[in-house]
């Protein structure tokens, strides 16, 4: 994969397809080439050319170990839009790549088409706070959780009740979250230490890109009342939301996900 020399790091990307760009953001500790499995296929059929990367603190890109805020993780992405030089690009998030998104469309609307924020969010409620505190003081202690049990906890944070319920699927995503569960590198560190006592809310009614927000009716990670709230605020905003769908819900459900994003790109 090729990399960019952006905002002063190395950001690892690839693009596939032709047509307009769409650029794709992941989330918090996962790599860019997730999007592989579903949603690169979906878009790149529909004719779009499409953009993937690591985000800073996932190698092979700058890990930043010594830590980020989510201004860096904008400027990263319109660096590369830049890099690119095919800009106004579509734009998608998904969770922190969602946060991503919504300050790229606030600060560079210049660099954004349409954004679609998936899991997005202005803010974050006592719960969320609580459970990223209790991520932040598991990851200094250095205690391994055993693999069944990290993979059973991960699993009930980002998946819907109704995947669990279904034997097969259930056994399929525990064994994948055992399989790749276990020690946090310190990139991924840096990117759960930032910021998340933060409330954007009202700086989103300045944007004026059109934008669609998508919430995953099952999520416990971002409840979807946070992501209409974001779609509430923003003039023009769309919100809609995807049943039976957890955090990972572009992962569970991604034939609706793909319809949503393609036809409002399309729109």
């Amino acid at each position: 994969m090729p990399t960019a020399s952006v905002n002063g790091i190395s950001l690892n990307y690839q693009v596939k397809g032709t047509g307009q760009l769409v650029v794709l953001i992941m989330g918090t500790g996962s790599p860019g080439r997730v999007w592989g499995l579903h949603q690169v296929p979906a878009l790149v059929s529909a004719g779009y050319r499409v953009c993937t990367f690591d985000n800073r603190g996932i190698a092979p890109s700058t890990e930043s170990a010594n830590g980020m805020q989510i201004s860096d993780l904008v400027a990263d992405t319109a660096g590369l839009i830049t890099h690119l030089n095919e800009g106004p690009a579509f734009v998608a998030g998904t969770s922190m790549g969602a946060r991503v998104a919504q300050e790229l469309a606030l600060a560079r609307p210049e660099l954004v088409r349409k954004a679609v924020f998936m899991a997005g969010h202005g803010r974050l409620d006592q719960f969320q706070k609580t459970l990223s505190l209790g991520e932040h003081e598991l990851d200094a202690s250095g205690v391994t959780l055993p693999a069944k049990y990290e993979a059973a906890l991960t699993a009930v944070m980002n998946l819907s009740p109704a995947t669990l319920a279904d034997p097969r699927s259930a056994a399929d995503w525990l064994d994948l979250f055992e399989f790749t569960g276990g020690a946090v590198s310190p990139g991924i560190r840096a990117q759960r230490k930032m910021d998340h006592d933060f409330n954007r809310v009202e700086a989103y009614r300045a944007i004026r890109v059109p934008c669609l927000s998508i919430g995953f009716a099952d999520d416990r990670m971002i409840p979807p009342y946070l992501s209409r709230e974001v779609a509430d605020v923003i003039p023009g905003g769309v919100y809609t939301e995807i049943p039976d769908a957890g955090h990972f819900g572009y992962l569970e459900q991604p034939d609706a996900v793909n319809k949503a994003l393609i036809d409002y790109f399309a729109s």
